[in-house]
């Protein structure tokens, strides 16, 4: 009888209890669904309204790199502040890596012209030639 015990002791051994690895998963979608909107990172901008259109939904999303223009003339891009220099060099960098990339140029209403032109004249310095800037759509009744 002791045998047969041992036997049976064994068996269960060999089985994996998914419990935790079901856990572990739903924890890691748990923190990718929290985290997703943090990544963007887009600042509380007021940009002009009742102007532009729908964007094409054939654009890549990693192709696309965001700028951001504050009211006071600070830019942003992925979560930092940079200077205008380090902004043109970030996106000569990320030009070189990816020939396919979009700039979309985000200036708060209240905004200087004159700095939402700079981000396009380093665009243009830099050979980028795809860039958008960001308003939001016009209303459809």
């Amino acid at each position: 009888m002791k045998r047969f015990s041992q036997r049976n002791s064994l068996v269960t051994l060999n089985e994996i209890n998914i419990t935790p690895l079901l856990d572990l998963a739903f924890v890691l979608l748990i923190i990718f669904v929290i985290t997703r909107p943090m990544l963007e990172q887009q600042l509380p901008l007021q940009l002009p309204s009742n102007m532009g259109r729908p964007d094409n939904p054939n654009i890549n999303p990693r192709d696309v790199r965001r700028v951001e223009v504050t009211p006071r003339g600070d830019y942003w891009l992925r979560g930092q502040r940079l200077s205008l220099a380090q902004l043109t060099s970030e996106l000569a960098l990320a030009y070189r890596q990816d020939p396919k990339l979009i700039v979309y140029v985000a200036a708060d209403k209240s905004t200087s012209w004159a700095s939402g032109m700079a981000v396009i004249d380093a665009c243009l310095r830099n050979h980028i030639t795809q860039f958008s800037v960001r308003t939001e759509p016009a209303q459809h009744p």
